[in-house]
């Protein structure tokens, strides 16, 4: 029987009850199929519940196979290996005494001598090949992620589970990542807002408040045939709703109709002109007439309502998330960045650059790019001054903001309210609300305490605070914006960025991202050293 997910009337909830999913029906085969929705949907609980992690609330999951899941952020045990994420600690333990000559007979009979060789070639496919006697805390986040699929590969699974497999990882990560799923014959449900990714997908299955829906193709097929769906919702919730108007129309007029002819035979009965017998009949007849039109138009009616409730349930109520940056009135010519032979490394004698100069100069949009740990994160903290050269010259325009993957600037265990005040101290109590309020944190939402915000949130509420105030700052220094947001919310900060006229200095490995926000210049840290000016295109 062919490997299958399928997934029953399916309804889950988070572990302290809040529904996320309802009624779900779906089927995954031998295909690749991209899981997408904005945060907190339920995306990465369905993918627990179908690895037996999460109970669902109700419903059934029927797997036919075995599967292999890679968790977002998963932690790593202290004095871990490489050997241990792949679960051939003991067995290469096994296989190095039998090399040394120490391995008895009855254990020489069982070890499998393909062993070391398969490991290393399904991390070559990852394009990483530390020793299997790495420890695991001496590697990246992205490096780790590479480890963790190469021993799902490994595991030769039938169905794949992933949860945003390309956060954290270079150019070259997400390649290796993309050809891994190009030449995956099993299943595979990948959660991600890594759009270059979902573009190789075979189904796009998009999770939302109403439910699941899947759309056979790659991303722009599914983005095409949504934009069309929707298109088609519309138009039937304003056809009803037209319907419903002209139906309240034609009852008032009847209404009216029948109120001036009511009128008018109680005028004929006072002047006498009408005899008793049939002036009592003409009533009795239009009160039946009146009460037979106003059940039919009643009925009209019921049904036009039902008609309207059942188009806007096709519709999900969002609010969507708006990002409107203010002018900071930057000149063309003004300098804002301006590097000088500067070296910088967290130890004098391992830099992790050497003699690197450069300038940005007015509403210039500058990124960073090149490999994991090639020192983009150092480069935006020695621009935002959180560390100093250890040789060269910074200089900066002072009006700048840095955003890191965690938004920082913000503290995270007191309110949004509470943080624009400190971040704009000299604002009043209305000028803090209205600036909130132009990033939708308006009445209590402006309460919230920051470190419970969702990932779109909470780089809303670092704009709010930072833009909100008398004064935009005049360079934006952005490290990996979207690693934590929805497709929806990038789309938007996409946006808002677009619109900025200030100067913006930004690590990405999101290369849709860069080109959607009119990227210029980029400054490439390949090989981990950048030298005087070279790298920049």
């Amino acid at each position: 029987m062919p490997a299958s997910i399928i997934l029953s009337n399916l309804s889950l909830s988070t572990p302290d009850g809040r529904p996320l999913l309802s009624s779900i029906d779906l089927t995954f085969a031998a295909e690749r199929t991209g899981l997408v929705g904005r945060n907190g949907v339920g995306k990465t609980t369905l993918l627990a519940s179908i690895a037996r992690e999460h109970v669902p609330q109700s419903g059934r999951v029927s797997v036919n196979g075995t599967i292999g899941l890679l968790r977002q952020g998963a932690q790593v045990i202290p004095g871990a290996t490489v050997a241990d994420l792949f679960g051939v600690r003991q067995s290469l333990d096994l296989l190095r005494r039998a090399e040394r000559g120490d391995a008895s007979a009855d254990e020489i009979a069982v070890i499998d001598w393909t062993l070391e060789a398969r490991l290393e070639a399904d991390l070559a496919r990852l394009g990483f090949d530390p020793s299997p006697e790495t420890e695991l805390s001496c590697l990246s986040g992205g490096q780790i992620t590479r480890v963790r699929l190469a021993a799902l590969m490994f595991a030769e699974p039938d169905f794949l589970l992933l949860d945003e497999p390309t956060n954290n990882l270079d150019r070259d990560g997400r390649k290796a990542v993309t050809d891994l799923l190009a030449a995956w014959r099993g299943g595979a449900i990948v959660v991600s807002h890594d759009r270059g990714l979902l573009e190789t997908m075979d189904a796009i299955v998009e999770l939302t408040s109403l439910g699941a829906t899947r759309y056979g193709g790659n991303w722009s097929n599914f983005r095409a045939r949504k934009a069309v769906d929707l298109a088609a919702i519309r138009h039937d919730l304003a056809h009803a709703e037209k319907h419903l108007a002209e139906i309240d129309g034609t009852a008032q007029e009847a209404v009216e109709r029948k109120a001036r002819k009511d009128g008018g035979g109680r005028k004929k009965r006072a002047r006498g002109d009408m005899p008793r017998i049939l002036a009592g009949a003409r009533r009795d007849r239009s009160e039946d007439s009146g009460g037979k039109t106003a059940q039919i138009a009643e009925r009209r009616r019921a049904e036009a309502l039902e008609a309207v409730d059942i188009a806007r349930r096709r519709i999900e109520i969002l609010q969507p998330l708006s990002v409107t940056l203010p002018s900071t009135e930057l000149p063309a010519g003004r300098e804002v960045v301006w590097l000088d032979g500067v070296s910088a490394g967290y130890h004098p004698e391992r830099a992790i650059m050497r003699d690197l100069s450069f300038t940005i100069v007015g509403p210039e949009r500058v990124a960073i790019v090149g490999p994991n740990g090639s020192g983009k994160t150092t480069l935006l903290n020695l621009v935002a001054g959180e560390m100093r050269p250890l040789a060269g010259t910074v200089r900066v325009r002072p009006d700048f903001a840095l955003f890191d993957q965690k938004v920082g600037l913000l503290d995270p265990a007191v309110s949004i309210l509470d943080n624009f005040r400190r971040l704009n101290p000299t604002a009043g109590t209305n000028e803090c609300r209205a600036a909130l309020a132009r990033f939708m944190f308006r009445a209590d939402a402006a309460l919230q305490i920051v470190g419970r915000l969702s990932g779109g949130q909470l780089l809303r509420a670092g704009l709010a605070c930072v833009f909100g105030g008398a004064r935009p700052p005049s360079l934006l220094i952005l490290d990996e914006p979207t690693n934590h947001l929805d497709i929806d919310s990038i789309e938007a900060v996409e946006a808002g960025l677009r619109a900025y006229d200030g100067a913006l200095l930004v690590v990405s490995h999101d290369e849709a991202f860069l080109q959607a926000i009119g990227v210029t210049r980029r400054l490439d840290l390949a090989a981990g050293a950048l030298h005087a000016n070279g790298g920049i295109t």
